[in-house]
């Protein structure tokens, strides 16, 4: 059993606010994901959660302890760092048994562990060489292997995949939730990379200038994000946002007017005139051979075939979108298009804000 929760942890540098106050509960089991920018403050959260970073106010709790003072060896957790960190003057075995060593386990229950760990990471062959004579994803391979032997409470890997090849990295995203699967232990894993985190997280927290802006599961943060920057940082291609007006006649976008039915059930206007954004998602656009209601009329300006699917980049008055459309239709540079988008996909946002309204 392993439940964390982090309770109004704030963490600064001079005078950087590197983490604001973070209130997060991670359950037991659970696979979170830390996911923003660079300097967002997610690997200093993790490091304090791991004891590498005293925290300036706010309290960690594991199963309910307290750990807030306790130094990094006494609070039941691994971690797998961005830089593998394994030991050269070690062969394969020797780093996975590194941690087990520091607790005195006897020889034959070190054998065991190391032995199945590298069994589960398919690396059994490899313990007799050095790290010199592996590849770059076998020695991470060696560094998650290290982290789980130890069997602690909960596993916090920092970026741990971000310095192999795009198909390596494909790969090992795979095994590790396989592993994670197995292992049914508590990992709080952080990186910037949106595919990653959309894989492999049962929750995402997204964080952006040490602030904590939505926790959600991957599906619901990538089709109801809190705000315009979380639509904007997840997905590929990002989200559309296209400025509209909300009258009495009806929701304008451009030069064309919608409908105000395409407003869902519940949506509270803040006046008899509203600036927002509409946000909606490349896969979320319909293409019309003719005008309908509530279609938007464009030209396409760019066509980037990418095997699975076309990615168009279309202009709407002075806003460009992208559109995603089957490979075996063909559109052509210069062409115009009717546009209608999915009314349940459609994200209805403050234009100043860019905060969510419904």
């Amino acid at each position: 059993m392993a439940e964390i929760h982090i309770n109004e942890v704030r963490k600064t540098f001079g005078k950087v606010v590197a983490v604001n106050n973070i209130e997060l509960t991670i359950h037991d089991h659970e696979f979170m994901v830390l996911l923003g920018p660079s300097g967002c403050g997610k690997t200093t959260l993790l490091r304090c959660l791991a004891g590498l970073e005293d925290v300036d106010s706010g309290r960690i709790f594991i199963n309910k302890e307290d750990i807030t003072e306790y130094p990094p060896r006494s609070r039941h957790i691994s971690m797998v760092f961005q830089s593998y960190a394994v030991f050269p003057h070690l062969n394969i075995f020797e780093n996975i048994a590194f941690g087990l060593r520091m607790q005195h386990l006897p020889n034959s229950e070190i054998k065991k562990r190391v032995e199945s760990s590298a069994e589960m990471l398919q690396i059994e062959n490899l313990l007799d060489r050095y790290p010199a004579q592996i590849s770059g994803g076998q020695r991470q391979r060696v560094a998650v292997a290290r982290a789980i032997t130890v069997q602690a409470e909960v596993l916090l890997m920092d970026e741990p995949l971000s310095n192999l090849d795009a198909l390596l990295r494909l790969e090992m995203r795979a095994e590790l939730k396989r592993l994670i699967k197995e292992l049914q232990t508590t990992v709080v894993y952080v990186t910037h990379d949106q595919v990653e985190a959309l894989g492999l997280g049962d929750r995402i927290a997204v964080m952006k200038n040490g602030n904590l802006l939505q926790v959600d599961a991957p599906l619901i943060i990538y089709d109801h994000p809190a705000n315009a920057f979380i639509g904007g940082f997840i997905g590929n291609p990002p989200m559309n946002f296209l400025p509209a007006v909300i009258d009495d006649r009806g929701i304008h976008v451009e030069e064309t007017t919608l409908t105000l039915d395409l407003l869902p059930k519940g949506f509270k206007r803040s006046g008899s005139t509203q600036n927002i954004k509409i946000g909606i998602r490349a896969e979320n656009i319909k293409i019309l051979p003719s005008s309908e209601k509530n279609a938007l009329k464009g030209k396409i300006l760019v066509v980037e075939p990418l095997g699975s699917t076309n990615l168009l980049t279309v202009i709407l008055g002075n806003e460009r979108i992208k559109v995603n459309t089957h490979p075996d239709e063909i559109y052509l540079t210069g062409g115009e298009i009717w546009l209608q988008m999915a009314s349940n996909k459609i994200n209805w946002m403050d234009a100043e804000t860019g905060n969510t309204l419904a």
